[in-house]
C-alpha cells in the first residue's frame, strides 16, 4: 500500500519515463564542416516553413563569417508571389560547435539562439539540410535555384531518414 507521499513521486517518475520514451533520439550533424567553404549564398528549395515563410517565393539564406566568429545572416523572400513585398531578415549564427562547426544557434531575437544543424552537406557544398533536434523545421538549400528531381527525392530520403513527416515539407518556388 502506497503512503500519500508515494504517490506524488510515482506520477513524477512515470511522466518523466514517458517524457523520455517519446523524445527522438539525438540529430546528428556532418562531422566537419569548412566553415569558409559554407558561407556566402543558399537558395532555399524546400522545406517545413516558420510562420515567417509561409508563402515565400525566391527565398534566399546568405551567410557571412564576422571577425569575432559569429555568422552574419541575411534571409530574404518575396511574400506570397515573385512580385510581393520584399522581406529580408538578419539573424546572427554562432557556432556552438567548433570542432565540427555544423551545430550553430541562430539568434533572431536576442538572447534566444534557435537549435540550427547542418544535417547535411555534399562533397562539394552544393547542397545541404538544416535540421533542429524537435524535427519542427528543416531547410533543403542549394547554391543553385533549382536542384534536379533525384536530387530532390534524395534529399527527402534524408529527411525522412531522420524523422522528419516529410509530408509537411512545402517546395519554395524560385525564378530568377
Amino acid at each position: 500500500m502506497h503512503n500519500q507521499r508515494t504517490l506524488p513521486l510515482l506520477l513524477l517518475t512515470a511522466l518523466v519515463l514517458s517524457a523520455c520514451a517519446t523524445r527522438q533520439p539525438e540529430m546528428q550533424t556532418v562531422a566537419k564542416v569548412d566553415i569558409d567553404r559554407f558561407m556566402g549564398r543558399w537558395y532555399v528549395i524546400a522545406n517545413i516553413p516558420t510562420f515567417l515563410e509561409k508563402g515565400a517565393h525566391n527565398a534566399v539564406e546568405t551567410y557571412t563569417l564576422d571577425s569575432d566568429g559569429s555568422i552574419a545572416t541575411n534571409f530574404t523572400y518575396r511574400k506570397d508571389s515573385f512580385e510581393g513585398k520584399l522581406k529580408e531578415y538578419n539573424p546572427r549564427g554562432f557556432i556552438r560547435d567548433t570542432e565540427s562547426n555544423a551545430l550553430w544557434g541562430m539568434r533572431f531575437v536576442w538572447p534566444f539562439k534557435g537549435d540550427y544543424r547542418i544535417v547535411y552537406l555534399d562533397e562539394g557544398y552544393t547542397q545541404t539540410i538544416i535540421g533542429r533536434q524537435k524535427r519542427d523545421y528543416v531547410w533543403i538549400m542549394a547554391r543553385t535555384p533549382e536542384i534536379s528531381g533525384q536530387d530532390y527525392d534524395r534529399l527527402i530520403e534524408f529527411v525522412a531518414s531522420i524523422g522528419y513527416d516529410v509530408s509537411k515539407v512545402q517546395k519554395v518556388p524560385q525564378r530568377w
